[in-house]
């Protein structure tokens, strides 16, 4: 008899309605799944829509065409001989819930899922339906229902139990009692998206899934950008018994991307030995076997150590990926970047850098459909890219605009990081637009403003920065539309932005400038880690202009100049450094703080540093930033989601954008505080 199982999980670069694109990799999935001679292939969730259709899943037209894409796979012969565990959404006792074998019963519903928005879970435990398919299905397969609820798949020579996505963490998983009830193979059809320093989270979930009572674990995963800020990060795995003993990619460009393994359930079987249940679980009974009758030659998959990338090759690998997938979908013919000569730009710039080293390495390594796309974009049939300075310089445009408020320092720096990229470089004076701009205010008033330094009012100043900063904006946006076809070519550019983390959340940019963008790599990332990130970059690119990047004060050069010398850095503007916004920002989003809870908090971690007094003082500032500034995030440009503190308002950061910017009460606790303390230590 029989006992080893091979098993295929796959990641998928699904994409939002893209039904055609979504079937064609389903289908090449299971093709390779059987290559390997897997009986049994886990998809990601909601494979045959996408994911991210968002309110589409209330349009009829969203299920009936995942139901046509079902119905496909169903008469397609590359189905046939093999469980295909696939995702779409359905409609029953009119509401919305998903169906992957069985209904998922626990939404994700928090931080930048609504799944609740669009559907509703399965709460009838260990309870089935019966569930009337639709004609074109009944046309296919000669079923007129089809089992529906929470249950399992008994076949001759094994049971094999779903939970889906955050299911698995969920402080009560299905799988526990499934594998108390005796379920042997698990499977997971995950859309989980990247964060930094996420994945070790997701992989010792799937270990400790089977560590105490044993099991298989398979877990599949979307990949890419399916048309939002957020990146799904592949990582289909399989464990047994607490093992990882095959493991995917966690950032590719492969489109489909099929692990497989080969186990033996007797170990399962072994592991446990008394410990499960009799079944209790209802079962759908299969008549077919994982397992085939002579398998006593085959070897079995060995635990694998799991290899886990470092934040700084997280920055440069998903966002990276992030932007390919938007490029070649959007059919654009590449970037345009401001490029100030700062380390937020400079981020950016390198992130292109590693995308274009990531597609010359794909097309180095046979990958076929990159060079198609590599090719469209670039608008020539025959071109291959042969080194990524090259191909930057084909879909990368760098621009340093230059005003009287400009140094030298940053545009040679600019410069130089420009040419170690190769990216197609720009120098742009502003200064002509700026004053016709003044000039028209001044014609229509009869007063011309002034900077602080010469005798200018704190108004004045701040709308003469302004002023540079928006130009620059509408001067990326036409060059964006018209640079390539100055030089003879077809095609527009996407603009770039390059604000950080934490200047959103103090609001410190300025509303519709160079952070208005068509997409921002690294607006959900911290200067402390994008410096991190440069400092990688020296190394593994061998960018050395980056060196006299990253030792440069911030600035945004908006003022003018000190004897030819930046007089304005940007953590003196802000009344706070990078590393304690950092902090800040964690205590506001993650730990859910208040101005006075965060003040009770912080007064222990900074004891060190500062008095109550100065903590107070540090809290009311940045309550005060962020509260005047919070509207500049509903205008935000989309940013990559990479930072469980991100502001960003769209689903993720929900606030209102007018406050009560004078927080009396909030403030007056603390300032209490302070005086009971400055009592007792008096």
């Amino acid at each position: 008899m029989g006992r080893k199982v091979t098993l295929a999980t796959c990641s998928l670069n699904q994409w939002a309605l893209d039904f055609d694109g979504n079937l064609e990799r389903i289908l090449k999935s299971i093709e390779i799944a059987k290559a390997h001679g897997a009986k049994y292939r886990l998809g990601p969730e909601l494979e045959i829509c996408g994911y991210g259709c968002a309110d589409h899943f209330y349009e009829s037209d969203t299920l009936l065409h995942s139901f046509q894409v079902l119905r496909k796979l169903v008469e397609s012969p590359i189905t046939q001989d093999i469980i295909c565990d696939v995702g779409m959404p359905i409609m029953h006792h009119n509401v919305t819930p998903i169906l992957l074998i069985r209904p998922k019963m626990l939404m994700a519903n928090s931080g930048v899922y609504r799944e609740m928005r669009w559907f509703s879970p399965w709460k009838q435990s260990r309870q089935v339906e019966e569930y009337f398919l639709p004609r074109i299905i009944q046309e296919v397969t000669g079923q007129d229902t089809v089992p529906f609820g929470d249950c399992v798949l008994s076949t001759k020579d094994t049971c094999i139990g779903t939970e889906m996505c955050a299911e698995l963490w969920n402080p009560n998983s299905p799988h526990i009692q499934m594998g108390l009830d005796g379920v042997e193979i698990f499977t997971n059809s995950s859309a989980s998206h990247h964060e930094l320093r996420k994945a070790d989270q997701r992989v010792n979930l799937v270990k400790s899934a089977t560590i105490k009572s044993g099991g298989i674990y398979l877990y599949a995963n979307l990949r890419g950008c399916d048309g939002d800020r957020v990146y799904y990060d592949g990582c289909a795995m399989v464990a047994i018994n607490g093992d990882i003993v095959a493991q995917g990619a966690q950032f590719s460009l492969n489109d489909v991307e099929v692990i497989t393994a080969t186990l033996d359930l007797e170990d399962v079987r072994s592991y446990r030995g008394e410990l499960c249940q009799p079944n209790m679980v209802r079962q759908v009974k299969v008549d077919f076997s994982l397992s085939s009758g002579d398998d006593i030659h085959l070897p079995t998959h060995q635990p694998i150590t799991w290899h886990f990338n470092s934040p700084e090759e997280e920055i440069s690998l998903g966002p990276a990926c992030w932007l390919w997938d938007y490029l070649r979908r959007s059919e654009q013919a590449g970037f345009l970047l401001p490029l100030s000569g700062g380390v937020d730009s400079s981020s950016t710039a390198c992130i292109v850098h590693s995308m274009c080293v990531l597609l010359c390495q794909a097309v180095e390594g046979g990958n076929s459909q990159v060079l198609e796309d590599v090719r469209r974009v670039v608008g020539d049939d025959s071109y291959r890219p042969e080194h990524p300075r090259e191909l930057c310089g084909h879909i990368f445009t760098t621009c340093y605009m230059a005003s009287e408020n400009s140094s030298e320092d940053t545009c040679s720096r600019a410069k130089g990081l420009a040419n170690q990229i190769g990216s197609t470089h720009m120098n742009i004076n502003i200064d002509m637009a700026v004053k016709g701009i003044l000039g028209i205010f001044s014609v229509v008033t009869g007063r011309w403003p002034q900077f602080r330094v010469n005798g200018g009012s704190h108004r004045e100043n701040l709308a003469l920065q302004n002023v540079q900063a928006r130009v620059r904006m509408v001067l990326a946006y036409l060059f964006a539309q018209l640079g390539l076809w100055a030089r003879g070519k077809p095609g527009g550019l996407l603009v770039l932005g390059s604000a950080n983390v934490d200047e959103s959340l103090t609001g410190y940019f300025t509303k519709y400038d160079c952070s208005s963008a068509d997409i921002n790599p690294i607006g959900g990332i911290s200067k402390t880690d994008l410096k991190s990130f440069l400092l990688y970059c020296v190394e593994q690119f061998q960018l050395t202009a980056l060196t006299g990047i990253l030792s440069a004060p911030p600035t945004a050069e908006l003022e003018p100049l000190t004897d030819g010398q930046v007089s304005q850095t940007d953590e003196a503007d802000m009344g706070l450094t990078y590393s304690e916004l950092s902090v800040i920002g964690r205590l506001r989003k993650i730990s859910k703080c208040g101005p006075f809870s965060m003040f009770c908090k912080l007064i222990h971690t900074w004891k060190d540093a500062l008095s109550p007094a100065e903590v107070a003082q540090k809290v009311k500032h940045f309550f005060r930033m962020y509260s005047v500034n919070r509207h500049k995030m509903t205008t935000v440009t989309p940013s990559y989601h990479a930072e469980s503190y991100s502001p960003d308002d769209n689903r993720f950061d929900l606030r209102p954008f007018l406050y009560n910017t004078r927080w009396t009460w909030q403030f007056r606790c603390i300032d209490n505080q302070v005086a009971l303390r400055q009592e007792d230590d008096g």
